[in-house]
């Protein structure tokens, strides 16, 4: 995720990081290319006069400009709910401690010291260890590293084995919560408000899911990527006779304009990869990690997650 003030009037112009530029420059090139050679040769290929005028590209440009504005919309939905899902998953981990560490009798006082011997202890760990697995399992990553510390030995190799990470350490989660009903050591009506808090968890983990793996459909995105790269290709034809030398600079501008839109449509469909412009999933982790920690009152030595060159991860 880019996160940067908004630079002034000039630097506004000269901004590489973060800009859509580094995806598109070859194709931009190739583009400004043949439009210098179209002007270079007044419209002719091989002799052979292209006759273009600017009626196809006016009627052209306003669906095809409505059509990608649609698009980048429903990748912006995805995004955003990609992010709101987050949200719900930060909030439900600080309710999840809260509610163990409050609403769990045990016969004495919290002390981290115990580990995992300590119900509630194990519950908080293994709740900063669902997100860690769960921003793995969206990456296509392997999260053994990162919750190896917060589980036994037996959980994290079952983690490893098991096909969805997240919702095997919510079974986990479940099985603790029927032993302290069977311990009498929580109140059925106390252990449905975590269990329903469990569940809202899971909810928005399966929610991610659902939007990594379901893409906005593959036809609609290839007829706006030919749409878009056959009207800039063929822009400057239409435009030579009218504008003359200035035509590889408009079509530049107009090229600039479609293929930037095209290509942030496809980065910002896919929220939780790692590339610059996806969620900060690494950053929200370590801030779970951190409050769920520190509702345990253990010195942790973590810092919340800084920018890098404008970029959080």
């Amino acid at each position: 995720m880019i996160v940067r003030g908004r630079p002034s009037a000039l630097r506004l112009f000269l901004v590489l990081r973060g800009s859509i530029l580094h995806q598109i420059w070859k194709v931009l090139l190739i583009n400004i290319v043949l439009a210098t050679l179209v002007t270079l040769n007044h419209g002719d290929l091989f002799r052979l006069k292209i006759t273009l005028t600017a009626i196809p590209f006016t009627l052209m440009s306003l669906p095809l400009a409505i059509f990608l504005g649609f698009r980048n919309n429903a990748a912006y939905d995805r995004y955003w709910e990609g992010r709101k899902l987050w949200g719900e998953i930060v909030l439900q981990s600080r309710n999840l401690s809260r509610q163990c560490l409050n609403l769990i009798d045990h016969a004495e006082p919290l002390k981290v010291g115990l580990g995992l011997q300590d119900v509630r202890v194990r519950m908080v760990y293994r709740a900063i260890a669902f997100s860690h697995a769960l921003r793995h399992l969206l990456r296509n990553t392997n999260a053994s590293a990162d919750i190896k510390p917060l589980l036994s030995q037996h959980e994290w190799q079952q983690s490893g084995k098991a096909a969805n990470a997240p919702d095997y350490l919510m079974h986990q989660m479940g099985s603790d919560l029927r032993l302290c009903m069977n311990e009498q050591r929580l109140d059925g009506c106390l252990a449905a408000a975590i269990d329903s808090t469990m569940s809202a968890m899971t909810s928005a983990a399966a929610a991610c899911e659902r939007i990594k793996s379901t893409p906005i459909p593959f036809s609609y995105t290839l007829m706006l990527h030919r749409t878009a790269y056959l009207y800039c290709f063929l822009l400057p034809f239409g435009l030579v006779d009218s504008i003359g030398f200035m035509t590889p600079f408009v079509v530049g501008i107009v090229a600039y304009t479609f293929f930037g839109l095209d290509a942030l449509g496809d980065e910002i469909e896919e929220p939780f990869g790692a590339s610059p412009n996806d969620l900060a999933l690494d950053a929200i982790c370590r801030s779970i990690e951190i409050n769920l920690r520190e509702s345990l009152e253990e010195q942790h030595g973590l810092e919340p997650l800084q920018p890098v060159n404008y970029c959080l991860m």
